[in-house]
C-alpha cells in the first residue's frame, strides 16, 4: 500500500530541503520506487533533488483535455499517457511538478489536474513525497487527498512554532486525526522558544547543518550533501520513522 507524507508549514522552514532529504533518505532504505511531488507553485522541488524539468502541469492546457484527444482514446486515457510525458523520471524516484499556469487566471485547471494525478498514479508506489506550497490549500480543496503523514515543519522561534500550531489546528478542522501530524524541528540549534505548537515533543530535530547552506550558495542540489553530514543522519532517522508507520498502515 501506497503510503503518502505531506510536507508543510510557514514559508522559509526548510520544507523543500526537509523533502528532498526524506526522499533520498527512503530510497536508502530501499522503499523505492517513491514519487516526489511538487505541489508549490513556486517549483524549486526538483533543484534540491537534482534534476531537470521539461513541463509541468501548470503548463497543460484545458483545451487540450476537450478537443486533442485522440480518436479511441478516453479522456482518463489521455491523462495517463499526458501524465507520463510529463513524469521526470531518475534514479529510485519519479517527480511530478506542479507549476504556475501558462497566463492568467486561477489554478483550478491545475488542482483538478494534480487530484487527478494523484488518484492515477498513487498505486505505482511505494511512498509519495509532497512538498505543499505554504498553507493548507492542497489539502483544504482534496488536491492531495487525505494524507498518511503530515510533517509541519518548523524553525523553532515563536513565529515559526505559532504558525505551525495554526496549521495543526487548520488540519484537524479539515478532518486529519491528531496521531497524523508530525512536528520537525528544521535548523535546530539547540533551544525552542517557548510558545506551543500544539505538540508537546517534536517527531524530528534536524540540526542547522552548514553543508546545507553551502549547497545553497554554490547552487547545488541539497539532496546530494555528504552522506553523513548531520542533517542527512537526522531525516534518514525520520525516514526509519516512517518507514515503521507504513508498515504498522499495512498490518491494520
Amino acid at each position: 500500500m501506497t503510503f503518502t507524507i505531506a510536507v508543510a508549514g510557514k514559508g522559509g522552514t526548510g520544507k523543500t530541503t526537509i523533502s528532498a532529504l526524506l526522499v533520498r533518505a527512503l530510497i536508502g532504505e530501499g522503499q523505492r520506487p517513491v514519487l516526489a511531488v511538487d505541489a508549490d507553485p513556486n517549483a524549486n522541488f526538483h533543484e534540491a533533488l537534482g534534476v531537470e524539468v521539461g513541463e509541468s502541469l501548470g503548463g497543460m492546457r484545458e483545451e487540450a483535455f476537450t478537443k486533442c484527444i485522440p480518436p479511441g482514446m478516453s479522456r482518463t486515457d489521455y491523462i495517463r499517457y499526458r501524465f507520463r510525458q510529463v513524469l521526470v523520471e531518475s534514479d529510485g524516484f519519479d517527480l511530478i511538478v506542479m507549476g504556475r499556469p501558462e497566463g492568467t487566471g486561477c489554478y483550478c485547471f491545475s488542482n483538478d489536474l494534480l487530484q487527478s494525478c494523484m488518484r492515477l498514479l498513487e498505486r505505482d508506489y511505494r511512498f509519495i513525497v509532497i512538498d505543499s506550497e505554504a498553507g493548507m490549500e492542497h489539502i483544504s480543496r482534496g488536491t492531495i487527498g487525505i494524507p498518511d503523514a503530515l510533517l509541519i515543519v518548523s524553525d523553532p522561534g515563536a513565529r515559526g512554532l505559532r504558525t505551525a500550531k495554526r496549521i495543526r489546528d487548520i488540519a484537524l478542522s479539515l478532518g486529519l486525526k491528531p496521531d497524523t501530524m508530525y512536528l520537525v524541528f528544521n535548523r535546530f540549534h539547540g533551544e525552542v522558544a517557548p510558545v506551543d505548537a500544539g505538540q508537546e515533543s517534536p517527531f524530528a530535530v534536524i540540526p542547522f547543518d552548514p553543508a546545507i547552506e553551502e549547497a545553497d550558495l554554490a547552487a547545488t542540489p541539497v539532496s546530494r550533501i555528504p552522506e553523513h553530514s548531520p542533517a542527512r543522519e537526522a531525516v534518514k532517522e525520520l525516514a526509519r520513522k516512517m518507514i515503521g508507520l507504513s508498515e504498522r498502515k499495512n498490518r491494520q
